[in-house]
């Protein structure tokens, strides 16, 4: 089996564009790999892999002149399967809507394609991208859950399956599965990018993410279906200086395990020794209702969103969603209102925070290494403020636990600073010794 597969998305987005690797070479590589490991990591929902390979044996005849207009050209990409492909199942991992085919793409889709990229196959999601897990498992120990609710597009590339994918993010769901799988995971500012045709959950949090294996590789997917509006660059250089962070361990920190302390601890050295300036420091102490106030917010509106068909399919649905959705009915008009105005308080309070001259706040991804287990999909705390506040954060795999699986550290800059995010990702990424598993 050749290694091909081990390539990550900006060496084989060039290596394709200019003719030194054959898109159908390629495919076959990664779906020697699949062949190899997917019976174990079940990251798929679909695949076809007769479809895969005849799209790369049709790229391998194009123009060069159309492979160098198109910077993802030939690149097949994992999409999770609570995004709409036209054509394509798209389930939701519920089995109500098993074998629904959208006859239009999710906008997100529409503009990867229009890069030159394809769609490779679905990725598993948790049920309504939730948290009640489905088949996938953790490539680093299949006995670990990967975490959710992008189960499957964080599986699929720390595994080797694709170069990268796209996920979805309402609480955790691109940062933790990142964390647990040792790759990387970037949600961009909320509202950057629109979620036309992606299965709503709650409107006010729901947005796309990326999964790559370096920081570089996730600024090259999450600008191909971005737009050049966006200003997102697709190329995420280092930070030339050595940036000024401010380590936070968050109201979560009492559920840190000791390998996540550890490692925090660790990590902060060894950027320290790098060259960053970094204060040890707590969120103002408003930040402490942050979580609930999410929680609030998230279910009133999955609780709207879902009750027409909730109540013509509730049999459909397990009970732990259900019961959460009803714990959304509960929620009064006066609370939703109230807790949305906590939330902008909230907002404003981080501004005025990252306004000391922080490039980003650090903070561990998850409580600690991915839980021994299929039946959970980890506890989201870590991600729930940012998430709230609608900042942009991205996770850089830094090291192993004692268990053998992947710890990391999430970075957090200001609403709108999504490149400056990257850029000091990239820096804190260049003094990580962390090697994944298709390196």
């Amino acid at each position: 089996m050749n290694q091909f597969f081990r390539l990550g998305l900006h060496e084989v987005a060039q290596r394709l564009r200019k003719g030194k690797l054959k898109p159908s070479v390629y495919i076959k590589s990664l779906l020697d790999r699949i062949n190899e490991l997917e019976g174990s990591v079940q990251a798929w929902q679909w695949l076809d892999r007769g479809r895969a390979m005849a799209i790369a044996k049709k790229a391998d005849t194009s123009a060069t002149a159309l492979r160098a207009a198109h910077p993802l050209y030939g690149i097949p990409i994992g999409v999770k399967d609570n995004i709409y492909t036209a054509g394509i199942p798209t389930e939701m991992g519920c089995c109500l809507y098993q074998n629904y085919v959208p006859e239009v793409s999710a906008d997100i889709v529409t503009r990867i394609e229009k890069s030159g990229a394809f769609v490779f196959g679905k990725t598993v999601t948790t049920e309504a991208a939730f948290m009640v897990p489905s088949k996938t498992r953790n490539p680093w120990n299949f006995k670990h859950t990967p975490g959710g609710s992008s189960s499957g597009s964080a599986a699929a590339v720390a595994a080797g399956f694709v170069p990268g994918a796209i996920g979805t993010q309402t609480n955790g769901s691109v940062i933790r599965p990142a964390a647990y799988c040792g790759i990387v995971g970037y949600k961009m500012t909320r509202g950057l990018i629109g979620v036309d045709g992606i299965m709503p959950f709650s409107p006010m949090f729901d947005q796309p993410g990326v999964f790559a294996r370096s920081v570089a590789d996730s600024a090259l997917l999450a600008s191909s279906f971005a737009g050049p509006r966006s200003g997102i660059s697709p190329n995420a250089a280092p930070l030339k200086n050595a940036p000024r962070l401010a380590a936070v361990r968050s109201p979560s920190w009492y559920l840190a395990e000791r390998e996540a302390r550890t490692q925090f601890e660790v990590d902060i050295s060894r950027l320290r020794s790098a060259g960053a300036s970094i204060d040890v420091i707590e969120l103002p102490g408003e930040f402490d209702r942050a979580h609930k106030v999410h929680r609030t917010i998230m279910l009133y509106e999955a609780a709207r969103v879902s009750r027409a068909i909730r109540d013509e399919f509730r049999g459909y649905f397990s009970d732990f969603l259900i019961h959460a959705l009803e714990e959304g009915d509960r929620v009064t008009e006066t609370q939703f209102r109230d807790a949305v105005k906590k939330k902008n308080a909230l907002q404003n309070s981080f501004a005025s925070f990252m306004d000391r001259g922080y490039s980003a706040v650090v903070t561990p991804p998850a409580t600690g290494e991915a839980p021994n287990s299929l039946h959970v999909t980890g506890d989201p705390s870590f991600c729930s403020i940012w998430t709230l506040i609608g900042a942009p954060a991205i996770t850089i795999p830094t090291g192993l636990g004692p268990k053998g699986l992947p710890l990391g550290l999430q970075l957090i800059s200001a609403v709108d600073e999504d490149n400056y995010l990257l850029a000091t990702a990239a820096w804190c990424e260049r003094h990580s010794p962390f090697k994944g598993l298709s390196s």
